[in-house]
């Protein structure tokens, strides 16, 4: 297992017992090179959810907590990006149905939340009951802000009170925006990649309308747009209905739909 250290001066020194190819040294790494490391690390993830575990596994490592997981927030909803434990799910949760605890302070006011001793926590009684039951001793909630918004927050758990010092917290808040960073990229790839597959949906679709009722893009494109907003169904769904089955849904016809002008 690896083990990052943190010491003064910014300094980490890196024990790479067992043969871990996650970090190397043979004495000291600059707080630098290890977040190169990690920027090397979240590049080669592919997709968010790799991304997250990624950021996790690695945050474990490198501040030697029990447990970690990345909540993710999106304009409407929030989101559980991963979890290294299903208590860490379950503390998650809480927080999401109660809209009460550390997590979401963190999340709400772009805050690092530190709860050195769960046992002596009064802010949040529910959360801190449901913590105190799953045996965890601190915690340590960091907001991961991208250049323009926070986009989720980082969670260590310890079953240890004053687990985490003011080095952990350092690290963990380089860790939290390298991973926003490398989060925030691999959203824009998944919605670029969305938007593309829409794109050739929709003319996949129209081109079977062209050829089948004789029309042309115009008027393939007035049909499906319309039998979008009589179903209320995303244009992609339509396009990606009309493909599979060859026809348009019940009580539509090519002779129903006028193009725009």
């Amino acid at each position: 297992m690896v083990k990052v250290a943190p010491l003064k001066g910014g300094a980490l020194v890196v024990d790479a017992g067992g043969g871990s190819d996650l970090l190397r040294s043979s004495s000291q790494n600059t707080a630098a090179e290890v977040m190169a490391r990690l920027a090397v690390e979240l590049h080669d993830a592919e997709g968010v959810k790799e991304t997250a575990e990624t950021a996790v596994d690695f945050a474990r490592k490198a501040i030697d907590c029990e447990q970690a997981g990345i909540l993710l927030a999106h304009s409407d909803r929030v989101e559980i990006g991963t979890v290294t434990d299903a208590l860490v799910m379950r503390l998650y949760q809480l927080q999401i149905e109660t809209g009460t605890g550390p997590m979401v302070e963190a999340l709400t006011e772009n805050t690092v939340v530190h709860v050195p001793d769960v046992t002596g926590e009064h802010r949040w009684p529910t959360w801190a009951s449901a913590a105190r039951a799953e045996g965890i001793g601190s915690v340590l909630h960091v907001p991961m802000r991208d250049r323009e918004r926070t986009i989720g927050v980082l969670s260590l758990f310890s079953t240890k009170s004053q687990a985490f010092s003011d080095d952990d917290e350092a690290i963990a808040g380089l860790l939290a925006r390298h991973v926003a960073l490398a989060v925030s990229e691999a959203q824009h790839d998944m919605d670029l990649h969305i938007a593309l597959d829409a794109r050739a949906a929709v003319g996949q679709a129209m081109g079977i309308l062209m050829e089948r009722f004789d029309v042309d893009e115009a008027r393939a494109f007035a049909i499906l747009r319309r039998c979008s907003q009589d179903h209320n169904t995303r244009l992609r769904d339509v396009a990606e209905q009309l493909i599979r089955t060859r026809g348009l849904p019940p009580g539509q016809s090519p002779g129903t739909h006028r193009a725009s002008r």
